[in-house]
């Protein structure tokens, strides 16, 4: 497998918000979304074995498979082996992969709303519905937003697009939560991780 990074943090947002975790983030994705934060072309050829190894050596029982696009490259044999560790493995995915079945949570971040059909996910059902919310992209929210009521989640987030322009970031903030207040089945989700400053 390509993996672009292996490293010990908290998870900075969702419903795992705070909670120690291995982050193994799989090189490459099938989308190139406008928004995007992440440096996940570049990687290091690791066998299964390898990240076992690099994994091991970290107390949290949490481990977040992420990338780029996860699906492109995760294996069930590699989840398979998560377990033996004793990990939960949580998988961050744009949902237009099938997902090995031994995943035990999956995160289901969809951005057909911002680059169409060709991001629209084959998954139905996830643990976690994360939306990310912006007013320029997305300018009937309300419309974007309910085209998602039909997947079987357990959880729904709306996740503030951070475009860089602190003035806009607070107006998107503002609206987000207006937004899940006025819709309470949706919750907010922040990027605890930039606003504490940690990797």
């Amino acid at each position: 497998m390509k993996v672009n990074e292996i490293f010990y943090s908290l998870q900075g947002e969702g419903f795992n918000t705070g909670t120690p975790a291995v982050f193994v983030r799989l090189s490459g994705c099938n989308l190139q979304c406008p928004f995007c934060d992440t440096e996940h072309a570049e990687g290091k050829e690791m066998t299964e074995g390898e990240i076992i190894e690099e994994v091991s050596r970290y107390k949290a029982s949490l481990v977040v498979i992420t990338g780029g696009e996860p699906a492109l490259q995760l294996t069930e044999s590699l989840v398979e082996m998560l377990h033996l560790l004793g990990k939960t493995v949580a998988v961050e995915t744009n949902g237009t992969i099938e997902l090995p079945k031994n995943v035990d949570w999956i995160t289901l971040s969809p951005k057909d709303m911002f680059i169409g059909e060709k991001a629209k996910p084959v998954l139905r059902e996830a643990d976690e519905l994360k939306l990310v919310f912006s007013d320029d992209l997305c300018r009937d929210a309300c419309k974007c937003v309910s085209k998602y009521d039909n997947i079987n989640v357990r959880h729904r987030f709306l996740q503030p697009c951070d475009t860089g322009d602190a003035v806009k970031n607070a107006e998107i903030i503002k609206k987000t939560i207006e937004y899940c207040k006025e819709h309470p089945e949706w919750r907010l989700s922040l990027q605890t991780h930039k606003i504490l400053n940690i990797r």
